[in-house]
């Protein structure tokens, strides 16, 4: 059994098989998932888990190179755009039809139960080398 790390198998397998800029959402509950990529739900209730402690441990579990966020977060979710800034070194910010738009090259969506403002973000993976 994994000691430490996410351990939702489902989570595990698909970033063990990430390569260098391949790209996963997290997602409110209210993201449309595109039909060819795979979705791995989380919520059980409305606001859980949240997008922030989901995001927080994926961030634990994955090098991440770069993220990409509606720019409608800035003023619709004030608190966790500042949060997103401040733990994410490159934040690219895109037109929210933009960023649905992009999930479609996800490897994944990781639905979470958030149901604030614009709670979407793909992260591209990078390199621990």
């Amino acid at each position: 059994m994994k000691k430490q790390g996410i351990l939702n198998r489902e989570l595990a397998a698909v970033f063990a098989k990430l390569g260098h800029t391949d790209q996963i959402t997290i997602a409110d509950c209210g993201l449309p998932i595109p039909k060819d990529v795979p979705c791995i739900d989380l919520s059980y209730a409305l606001g859980k888990p949240s997008f922030m402690d989901i995001f927080e441990h994926v961030l634990k579990d994955l090098e991440v190179e770069s993220a990409f966020i509606a720019s409608e977060m800035k003023r619709s979710n004030a608190e966790m755009y500042h949060a997103i800034k401040k733990t994410v070194s490159t934040v690219a910010e895109m037109p929210h039809s933009d960023l649905k738009a992009l999930t479609t090259q996800s490897k994944v969506i990781i639905r979470t139960g958030e149901a604030t403002p614009f709670a979407n973000i793909v992260l591209q993976s990078g390199v621990i080398f």
